[in-house]
């Protein structure tokens, strides 16, 4: 026997990761002192949420500690189950530190456990999008394993995410910007357009002047790159911004040749970084 695990930052919605029979492990998040787990959308208050960062609250996101991992995965390991889990990017978190020691201890205690972690080198519905099509391979290949990561390196480098931030002052905060840079862009008008790199880390790959133009250039970027690949949907994501995903959805459909469609909100672990206002959308390409 074998079993699929996936994080929540990898946000793909908890009803399709219940119906895909994956295990979620949750990433937590702080809001003004009190920690929470994101379940994936199932009963989290996204409005509030963003209402509360609006306001100011003081927002961050940490790693889990070795023993919730140990937790998690030791029923697995106890039974001989094979684990798969496939995780958001190692680069974006110190919390595989804590994973490896867990599953390091784990090993020690059940030396012929089965346990592999494929890094997808992507985050929110980059990482979901291999999530959905690698779950559905799993299960329709006898939940093999070596088999399910062979398909991983199909996809690894072919899935594209592009998204827009409304206030640089959040990633300021998080040390991805300088706030300097950011106050001054904020007083330029400046949108940058984001995206995440090859190797796994989110970087900057254009300034635009003002929403109008960053909206252009993310639905031309998304026209030229768009590559379908059989049973992948394009996702738009938004955080608190409904008439800007609404907007980009109005003007992506007529590209999208057929494929479903997947709308949703960013959750509070990946919006306590990007910050209210941002949108993006993630998609299979040529490359990233």
């Amino acid at each position: 026997m074998s079993v699929f695990f996936c994080d929540t930052d990898c946000e793909l919605w908890y009803t399709t990761a219940k119906e895909l029979g994956v295990k979620v492990i949750p990433m937590p998040y702080t809001v003004d002192g009190e920690e929470k787990l994101y379940d994936l959308g199932e009963n989290t208050d996204f409005k509030g949420f963003y209402a509360k960062m609006r306001a100011g609250a003081a927002v961050s996101t940490a790693g889990l500690n070795p023993q919730t991992y140990i937790d998690i995965f030791e029923p697995y390991f106890a039974a001989g189950e094979d684990v798969l889990y496939v995780a958001f990017s190692s680069k974006m978190s110190n919390t595989f530190s804590y994973l490896d020691t867990a599953i390091a201890e784990l090993k020690a205690k059940y030396p012929d456990a089965k346990y592999r972690r494929y890094d997808t080198l992507n985050i929110s519905m980059g990482a979901g999008i291999m999530v959905y099509l690698a779950a559905k391979f799993f299960n329709a290949h006898g939940g093999d394993v070596d088999a399910t990561c062979a398909y991983l390196d199909t996809l690894v480098q072919n899935v594209a995410v592009l998204f827009v931030v409304d206030d640089l002052k959040y990633l300021a905060r998080g040390g991805r910007l300088s706030p300097a840079k950011a106050a001054l862009g904020n007083v330029l008008q400046l949108k940058p357009v984001l995206y995440v790199n090859r190797e796994g880390e989110i970087d900057v790959l254009t300034k635009q002047k003002g929403a109008k133009k960053a909206m252009s250039y993310i639905v031309s970027s998304f026209e030229q790159k768009y590559r379908p690949k059989e049973g992948a949907p394009v996702v738009l994501v938004g955080a608190d911004c409904d008439e800007a995903v609404a907007e980009l959805k109005s003007r992506v459909e007529p590209l999208v040749q057929g494929a479903e469609i997947f709308v949703q909100p960013v959750g509070p672990v990946i919006g306590a970084h990007c910050g209210p206002g941002t949108y993006g959308i993630i998609f299979t390409s040529e490359s990233r």
